[in-house]
């Protein structure tokens, strides 16, 4: 059996509008789609990896309204172990992301239920890791009280002998390395997109910027660069992956898929060249449809759509 994926991280029901190119206060426009769907960075990343055949399990909270159910429902369809998500007394997380024509987004968040999950302790036993050989976190800035146990977290994943990732997101404090410094020692992949990493380590330049956060404790460093593919950083060396050609609709949930299907492809065994290239295939699946995770396929239909698919041509 594949080994599974841990994850923790937060779970969000995002109501998505689109086209919105511009807003007119006191009026009313007609839109094409105004569509509910499952986001968050833990729900993407896991359903990402569920989707793709791996053993997920997700750590995390929802509310007590319909929301809650939703999400629960879409995680269990995308086969998601979800034994360990709290039901709080709360909303559940939501988003509301109006898209422009392009996929960019604006979002609108209500964060819930995130404010009260991991006020106490994260039992990290051998009981709620059975079967896992890997323990993620997808985007510690979003829940406020994981922010200062991840590195705890981190290092007690290690301890159990689970290989470890973070995939750090945008910090909306404005924290960023004060909060994430003392956990990359522990990380043995970093994933960031090419915004989040400048903020962290002041420079624009991918290669540099792997140099800092593997300076900085990190063994391996993912960057997503979005319409350019990514570049990896890893002991052995690096490489640029090109992204596939596809026409962007919503790019909601496809740095939290890309990451999912990239530890997916490890769990599988792939080297980190052939897991990039599968990430790049399912961030691509996602953005061609409105919602954070309706572009998921199967393993099998990912690789089918991958032999066939144009990729881009490297910069």
């Amino acid at each position: 059996m594949i080994p599974g994926v841990l994850c923790t991280g937060n779970i969000v029901m995002d109501v998505l509008t689109r086209p919105v190119d511009e807003i007119t206060w006191g009026g009313t426009r007609w839109v094409e789609s105004i569509t509910q769907a499952l986001g968050g960075n833990g729900a993407a990343t896991s359903a990402a990896i569920a989707m793709l055949g791996v053993p997920a399990r997700l750590i995390g909270a929802v509310g007590d309204d319909l929301f809650a159910t939703a999400a629960l429902a879409r995680l269990n369809e995308c086969g998601v172990d979800t034994r360990l998500i709290e039901r709080l007394n709360s909303n559940t997380a939501t988003s509301v992301a109006l898209v422009r024509t392009d996929g960019t987004r604006a979002f609108l968040h209500q964060p819930g239920a995130g404010r009260l999950i991991f006020s106490d302790p994260i039992p990290l036993t051998e009981q709620n890791t059975a079967g896992c050989a890997r323990f993620h976190t997808g985007n510690p800035f979003s829940l406020p009280h994981l922010r200062p146990r991840v590195p705890g977290l981190l290092r007690d994943a290690a301890a159990l002998g689970l290989s470890t990732s973070l995939d750090t997101a945008w910090d909306a404090l404005g924290e960023w390395m004060n909060v994430l410094a003392p956990s990359l020692p522990h990380v043995g992949i970093l994933f960031s997109n090419e915004d989040e990493a400048r903020m962290l380590t002041g420079t624009a330049d991918p290669p540099l910027a792997a140099t800092r956060l593997r300076a900085a404790g990190a063994t391996n460093i993912v960057l997503k660069l979005g319409a350019n593919g990514c570049a990896v950083f890893t002991g052995e060396g690096e490489c640029h992956v090109p992204a596939f050609a596809v026409t962007a609709i919503d790019s909601t949930g496809a740095g939290d898929c890309f990451a999912g299907a990239y530890l997916a492809a490890l769990q599988r065994n792939l080297p980190h060249p052939e897991a990039a290239r599968v990430a790049n295939a399912v961030g691509a699946l996602n953005v061609q449809v409105l919602g954070g995770t309706a572009g998921l396929l199967g393993w099998e239909q990912t690789l089918a759509w991958m032999a066939t698919a144009r990729q881009r041509a490297p910069v």
